[in-house]
């Protein structure tokens, strides 16, 4: 009944009580954001959600256009502006996420929502993160571990996954304050993890070699 039914309809409550509320400091935030970055002040990009379907989840930007000498941008460390670090460090960034909640593409508690091209590099256990809606606020808040490797995210993605209940939800929501003071305390705002596409290749390399030799 939870996962059916109740769970969407305290999305819709959170979601809309929430961006009543947060209106003025969206604004503001909006408008800093133009002031040092400038526009577009919301940074689009495709991910996947419930039942590996696509759709385009919304961010406060965090990033300069910054390019080098050829007019190609420059990586993401050279880029990332001291707002944007402390939008990232404090989650703040994710606020535009209570849209892609409102209109159902995500939940408020979830697995974290990905791109697109990692879709041909889960396993078939790690696939099980899809049964659910990706989240504002994920599972891993509940192992204190904010910098998790993918094979501990995605453990803790599917143990979520298979067993969604209220108070699980409930003790998330509760977890995330303290997580985003743990966040800053760790530098989360530069923190960069190798991208799922990258490390899965060179898992794969690291195993042929090993069975050819």
């Amino acid at each position: 009944m939870y996962r059916k039914y109740i769970k969407r309809w305290m999305d819709i409550f959170i979601s809309a009580s929430a961006m009543v509320l947060l209106f003025p400091v969206l604004f503001i935030l909006g408008f800093l954001i133009g002031m040092d970055m400038g526009f577009p002040i919301l940074f689009r990009q495709k991910r996947v959600g419930k039942d590996e379907k696509i759709f385009v989840m919304y961010k406060f930007r965090t990033m300069s256009d910054k390019k080098d000498s050829k007019g190609n941008l420059l990586p993401d460390e050279f880029r990332i502006t001291k707002l944007g670090k402390f939008l990232r460090g404090t989650s703040l960034d994710e606020l535009p996420e209570l849209v892609n909640i409102l209109k159902g593409d995500i939940s408020v508690v979830g697995p974290r929502p990905l791109l697109v091209e990692y879709l041909p590099y889960y396993t078939e256990f790690e696939r099980q993160r899809h049964k659910v809606r990706g989240g504002l606020t994920v599972p891993e808040v509940l192992y204190h571990n904010i910098m998790p490797t993918w094979e501990e995210q995605f453990a803790y993605e599917v143990d979520y996954a298979n067993n969604v209940n209220f108070l699980l939800d409930v003790k998330i929501i509760f977890k995330t304050v303290a997580g985003v003071f743990l966040r800053k305390q760790k530098n989360y705002g530069i923190y960069v993890r190798r991208p799922l596409t990258e490390e899965r290749n060179v898992q794969n390399e690291k195993s042929s070699c090993h069975s050819s030799t």
